[in-house]
């Protein structure tokens, strides 16, 4: 059954728990850091066929139940003016930053076919290799991506954020407006490359108020959720909402409209999808810092997830956030096949033999 995940996303029934990892392909596998020492970041990014090699590498690895596109979630700012680096032992640095309302007016008009066609062909590269077994595309939420775009990197407070966004309120609504249909944009691109479901990572949204969220950010996430859904009709796949530190945010969560919603470990799984309600999928949620643990630590912590979810149709497990460096490669493969091997209860097998 190649297309478990797909299923989970939709809260179909399945015959075990699908898993895949964010940041499944990257610096903590031998085989990645070997392409990284011919390439830098942003030239892996940007070369199709280097992508699509480090996106398989996993696949092969470990044999999760779904690949995601080996990218970032920056590169689309390109196109609309910004300009880009990733730093050695800084990350990301946006070396034009926003600081006033005219920075927001004088962005560029931007096609993500265009200014991230290497992604786009990535995928399609990708999806030649992996007979049926489902392909993710993502993107930066509007959100994310403004405050990376306003702070010029990463931040702990978001200072300069919230001060743009309180001060200058019509300004970080235009800058919304146009993030969101770039967004929108980008995941529709990636489907009909051959995404099979995309996820929106707001990587930064848990720095949020719940007021804040509701007032500055809900509607243009909805707007992409509702855009692609629209644009792409009965195409249109799985979308997964993904961001950390939200356990506070349950209520604006439900409304978004995603069919998945990620959980990450400050919270226990069950207790997220109940808050989430169960017309939602739900995604994680595994500490990434387990993955560092002795074995009998990470059967256990995975069990847990596992006996909370209950067997309930729609739960696909994953890490609470992304697979961090120097994580053990053997410890990430005992993992998957744990999870890949342990049972679903029988009460709910039964249930999901009466749902088919």
């Amino acid at each position: 059954m190649r297309d478990r995940f797909l299923r989970a996303c939709r809260r179909q029934p399945v015959d075990r728990t699908p898993i895949w990892l964010m940041r499944q392909a990257g610096r903590y596998m031998p085989e990645y850091r070997a392409v990284r020492e011919r390439y830098g970041f942003l030239q892996m990014v940007k070369t199709p066929e280097v992508a699509a090699e480090v996106t398989l590498q996993p696949i092969q690895a470990f044999g999760v139940d779904a690949a995601i596109i080996f990218a970032d979630i920056l590169p689309p700012l390109e196109g609309l003016g910004f300009q880009l680096t990733y730093e050695k032992g800084e990350g990301p640095v946006i070396h034009n930053p926003i600081r006033q309302p005219r920075d927001v007016a004088a962005l560029h008009s931007s096609d993500p076919r265009e200014t991230v066609a290497y992604t786009l062909t990535a995928l399609r590269l990708v999806k030649r290799e992996l007979n049926g077994l489902p392909l993710i595309g993502f993107s930066g939420a509007p959100f994310t991506l403004a405050s990376y775009a306003i702070e010029g990197g990463g931040s702990k407070e978001y200072r300069l954020t919230k001060r743009l966004m309180y001060e200058q309120p019509t300004a970080w609504h235009d800058l919304m407006e146009r993030l969101s249909q770039l967004v929108a944009e980008y995941l529709i691109a990636q489907v009909e490359a051959g995404a099979d479901a995309v996820q929106i990572f707001d990587s930064w949204a848990g720095a949020l108020a719940p007021a804040d969220y509701r007032d500055f950010v809900l509607s243009h996430t909805q707007n992409v959720v509702a855009t692609v859904r629209s644009r792409l009709g009965e195409a249109a796949p799985p979308i997964i909402y993904f961001g950390t530190d939200m356990a506070g945010l349950a209520g604006e969560l439900r409304q978004i409209g995603a069919d998945v919603l990620g959980v990450d470990w400050r919270i226990d799984l069950d207790v997220a999808w109940a808050q989430y309600g169960y017309e939602h999928a739900v995604q994680g949620n595994l500490d990434p810092m387990t993955l560092f643990a002795p074995r009998e630590l990470i059967a256990a912590r995975a069990r847990e997830i596992l006996q909370r979810a209950g067997g309930r149709p729609g739960h696909i497990f994953n890490l609470g956030h992304g697979i961090l460096t120097e994580t053990p490669v053997d410890h990430v493969r005992y993992l998957v096949e744990f999870v890949q091997s342990f049972p679903l209860p029988a009460e709910a097998t039964a249930l999901q033999e009466v749902m088919q």
